[in-house]
């Protein structure tokens, strides 16, 4: 999708469609009992724009729009515009907008008109309560993020897409256009993260995903490296081998480093990845109801591949090295088998409770790998597991920290990305979950307080390195169709880790 700024009058933008949001800036009082309209919406078009107000003077007269979030009303040939159309979609309260809900919002527009079969239109920026070069990013990632659509192998395939926006805003152009292009980057790399969680597991094995990495990376300057077996048994990964030798598919190791010249030796992002292309559950298999979904289990080795294609074309001044394991999670004469003993590349000795419980182990080595390649601080991004799900639903994705520090930055990059995660304790009771009375732990505690005791077995590994562990299974696949998001992927965590490497960098570690 080709992206443009304007900073003309929005009645002299001549587009296809125009769209302006609508907020209801009504607040109750509750002592007010004498009003009868004390619960009527106080409609309000944001922009100054004279014109703009008066074409929409009418419908907001006669009541039809309310502001309510989501809502649309779409006007044809509007008077004193030279827009063919005017959207008025509507915001929700004025006193709670946010980049977050302007972000959506910009989604919405983008699947409401692209259902119509327009390819084009324009965004008028809000001009209050936010920053203008921060409503530009928003309504540029949340144009990306409603322009993608899952349905690849349809033979009848609609082809309804956006290939053009315009934001019109006011400000300085030069910091307007860079909100810009840099929203662009991060929107693209994320639709290039859905892209690869989006394919069936037949067409995005180890080795195609490795492929895809190794193309990306040298398309915006990455260095890739890819290993296989040979590789991961040399490197001693018994952990990430022990999942990888139940599968024919041979798995692979993907490294990929951005080193920009000029940068400090230290610090060092490590990003890991869990890539588990199709999980099966392994001997401990998954019933077979949504198990179709489980091509998605790679999905935090997307977000990190994705990521990294963001960062390095936002060059930031800093060293960051991902490390993705990709494999299969197969049940098969070559599987392992609950109550085998596995030796991690770190030497720590595992009893294999659950094979279903494979995320964690191929995260171990990742993160120990991390470690040995440099890494001084460490993220690792995974859909873990199930108990993350109950705990927070699809709204929230759980994050552990073992360093108040780094997860304070990570949350300021939350907010500036406008992704929702909410902080999960790592208490060391349960470490006492995980202990095995054969070897040093167990890959699953049961249970009670799942994606707690999956962080804690990961700390393991990550020892004194700061680290933070999000665990995205509730939140990497969409289940529903909302009106900013297709159902499918989403490609969370990748702004906020582009948001917190930017920052990162600025700030010297």
């Amino acid at each position: 999708m080709k992206t443009n700024l304007s900073l003309s009058n929005p009645a002299e933008v001549e587009t296809e469609c125009l769209v302006v949001i609508v907020l209801d800036r009504a607040e109750k009082n509750r002592g007010d009992k004498e009003r009868p309209d004390k619960d009527k919406p106080q409609v309000s078009i944001e922009t100054a724009d004279a014109a703009v107000k008066d074409a929409a003077a009418d419908v907001i007269a006669g009541g039809e729009v309310t502001g309510k979030a989501f809502e649309t009303t779409l006007l044809h040939r509007p008077a004193k515009l030279k827009a063919k159309r005017l959207l008025l979609l509507g915001g929700g309260k004025a006193k709670t907008f946010s980049a977050f809900d302007l972000r959506r919002l910009a989604g919405a527009a983008v699947r409401t008109l692209k259902a119509k079969g327009l390819r084009s239109f324009a965004f008028l920026a809000p001009e209050v309560g936010l920053k203008a070069e921060d409503a530009v990013r928003a309504i540029v990632e949340g144009a990306f993020v409603g322009n993608f659509d899952p349905d690849y192998y349809k033979s009848d395939r609609k082809d309804q897409k956006i290939d053009a926006l315009t934001v019109v805003a006011r400000g300085d152009q030069a910091k307007l256009q860079q909100a810009v292009d840099e929203a662009r980057i991060v929107g693209e790399s994320q639709n290039f993260t859905r892209d690869l969680v989006n394919e069936p597991s037949n067409r995005m094995t180890p080795t195609i995903l490795a492929d895809r990495a190794k193309k990306m990376a040298a398309e915006v300057g990455l260095k890739c490296e890819v290993y296989g077996a040979d590789k991961i048994k040399e490197l001693k990964m018994g952990a990430f081998w022990s999942v990888a030798q139940g599968s024919d598919e041979p798995p692979t190791l993907i490294v990929l480093r951005y080193e920009p010249a000029g940068a400090p030796e230290k610090p060092v992002l490590g990003l890991v990845g869990k890539g588990i292309t199709f999980d099966t559950g392994g001997i401990s298999i998954k019933p077979s109801d949504g198990m179709e979904k489980m091509k998605y289990d790679m999905a935090g080795g997307a977000t990190m591949i994705g990521a990294m294609r963001a960062i390095a074309l936002l060059k930031p001044n800093l060293k960051i090295t991902a490390i993705i394991l990709a494999t299969e999670n197969m049940p098969s004469g070559k599987a392992q088998k609950p109550g085998d003993v596995q030796i991690a590349m770190s030497g720590k000795s595992i009893e294999i409770i659950n094979t279903d419980a494979e995320g964690r182990l191929v995260l171990a080595d990742g993160l120990f790998y991390a470690r040995q390649l440099g890494c001084t601080h460490l993220i690792d991004a995974a859909t873990l597991t199930g108990a993350v799900v109950v705990a927070l639903g699809s709204i929230n994705a759980g994050i552990f920290a073992n360093d108040d520090a780094m997860y304070d930055r990570f949350s300021h990059a939350l907010d500036k990305a406008g992704e929702k995660m909410w902080r999960m304790p790592l208490d060391d009771e349960y470490k006492e979950i995980i202990r095995s009375n054969i070897a040093d732990i167990v890959n699953s505690g049961g249970r009670w307080g799942g994606a707690i005791t999956a962080a804690m077995f990961l700390k393991e590994f990550a020892e004194e390195t700061p680290w933070l562990h999000l665990d995205i299974a509730g939140t990497a696949w969409t289940e529903e169709q909302k009106p900013w998001i297709a159902k499918g992927p989403s490609g969370i965590a990748l702004r906020s880790l582009v948001e917190f490497a930017r920052d990162f960098a600025d700030s010297k570690g």
